[in-house]
């Protein structure tokens, strides 16, 4: 029986989100070449947002894996604009009033830098276990990986589906 109105949209993200998560999975392990944000694959993420070899790659990541998903958006290397005010659903440590309040996996997450003041690292959400979510995350320790974050170490949450 085929879905219809609310529950086939619902069905369509789900599976959006699944084909995120089984691209992005399918990346673990990817390289750098020499620790210094570079090597063909790493490139490649770089090159789907105009960037070469050199710069800090883990937003080109999700957007590099957002895009083999079909998806135009996001299509930015820079990891603060991955967060657009109408996409952030969770910031600072609470939901905000008005958008969804709970994890999925396929949401963006961004970890906030002391020193740059700033959003500068993020990386997907694949799955959550009770207050923590297991990442995958392009440029961490050189390298596509998945990691156990607790959701107090995340700044903030952005749905892009």
């Amino acid at each position: 029986m085929k879905h219809s109105g609310i529950e086939g949209s619902m069905d369509r993200v789900s599976n959006n989100r699944d084909r995120i998560i089984a691209i992005a999975s399918a990346e673990l392990g990817v390289r750098e070449a020499t620790g210094n944000n570079d090597g063909p694959r790493v490139e490649e993420y770089l090159g789907y947002t105009h960037l070469g070899s050199g710069y800090a790659w883990c937003a080109s990541f999700i957007s590099w894996v957002y895009a083999q998903a079909g998806f135009a958006q996001p299509r930015n290397p820079w990891s603060p604009a991955l967060f657009p005010k109408a996409r952030v659903y969770w910031k600072g440590g609470a939901f905000v009033q008005g958008h969804k309040n709970k994890f999925e996996a396929a949401d963006v997450f961004g970890i906030y830098g002391t020193t740059a003041k700033r959003i500068n690292h993020v990386g997907l959400v694949k799955v959550m276990q009770g207050n923590y979510l297991i990442s995958i995350e392009g440029n961490s320790n050189n390298r596509v990986e998945s990691r156990r974050r607790h959701v107090r170490t995340i700044y903030a949450l952005a749905d892009w589906l």
